[in-house]
């Protein structure tokens, strides 16, 4: 892999993806990043403005397998991880996978479900395996869940608990299209599905090398010191009583290095952390009860993420 083949695959997959969703940019870079990360993406807001589409054009684009899980109320456990079965003829107990053993697994409106039915893929999001009746069982990898879930105001939502959420690299929400982006859905849309015409661009022997070309990309210490920085500065902020976990830090660098790659650079600079800080941390933190008083529940996070911003050095010379 080079950087140029590393520009051209990726760039495939981007516009691949872009043929589906219109007027998303953000959203189509987001989640290839989250792809070349090795992280997941939790895709959040109101029905109907293409959350499963972003998932489902993503999924298509890779010649992988792909599972879809529509999580409901009634959805078990066992339907996710899979199940050991009794086998008459062989008296041994046989083991049935469930829907997570795939490349990509789409969970569709993810918070619909009980919490102990989310939490059945926090194994598999963490370790990229399944542990049922005391054996483990790998994921094929690469492993990438793509979860949507609707606003928690709705009804019929579960709150995802907050280990779960932090098993998501990013969150990022879709919002409405443009009039223009609207107008171009309507006419693409009139003759039938574009996901109906997409084509796998790349397979997962390229995604692998694409994820192994992302994961040398340099970052240089002070880079290190700068992630860790803003990490700490959400532990010790006064609004919020949860902040950034280790492993948060982690995906903020590992996303810096993937958004480095897609713009040509082989090393990370301060602008990549910032321009990932507030997808990569936001739905981590949680503000203090004073501070939702005092702001209202949507805008404390926003607003602290950029106090820090602003707060925290930023380092001049990054040494390549």
């Amino acid at each position: 892999m080079t950087a140029d083949r590393f520009l051209q695959a990726s760039g495939e997959i981007t516009a691949s993806i872009s043929r589906v969703i219109d007027g998303k940019p953000e959203a189509v870079r987001s989640a290839v990043t989250a792809l070349l990360a090795e992280g997941h993406l939790l895709i959040e807001d109101v029905p109907g403005v293409g959350k499963t589409q972003l998932a489902r054009a993503l999924a298509t684009t890779i010649a992988a397998t792909v599972r879809r899980i529509q999580f409901t109320p009634d959805l078990l456990p066992s339907d996710v991880t899979g199940v050991s079965v009794f086998d008459p003829g062989t008296r041994e107990f046989e083991f049935k996978p469930g829907a997570v053993f795939a490349h990509i697994v789409i969970a569709d409106e993810i918070n619909r479900s009980s919490p102990k039915t989310q939490s059945a893929l926090l194994e598999a999001m963490e370790e990229a395996q399944v542990t049922v009746d005391g054996r483990t069982h790998p994921l094929p990898r690469p492993f990438l869940v793509v979860a949507t879930q609707n606003p928690l105001e709705m009804e019929g939502t579960y709150a995802l608990p907050e280990a779960q959420r932090d098993r998501f690299m990013m969150r990022i929400s879709m919002g409405y299209p443009d009039a223009e982006a609207e107008a171009l859905m309507l006419r693409q849309r009139d003759t039938g599905d574009p996901l109906d015409a997409l084509r796998a661009v790349v397979d997962v022997g390229t995604v692998a090398d694409l994820i192994a070309w992302a994961r040398s990309v340099h970052v240089a210490p002070v880079i290190e010191q700068y992630a860790v920085a803003l990490a700490q500065a959400t532990r010790h902020h006064p609004d919020l009583r949860l902040g950034a976990s280790p492993r948060a830090t982690i995906q903020l660098v590992r996303a810096a290095k993937v958004r480095a790659a897609l713009d040509g650079r082989e090393y990370v600079i301060p602008d990549d952390l910032m321009a990932l800080l507030a997808p990569v941390f936001a739905h981590r933190l949680i503000p203090t009860r004073t501070a939702v008083a005092r702001h209202g529940d949507d805008d404390v996070v926003p607003a602290v993420l950029e106090r820090i911003v602003r707060s925290v050095p930023v380092p001049l010379a990054a040494a390549r």
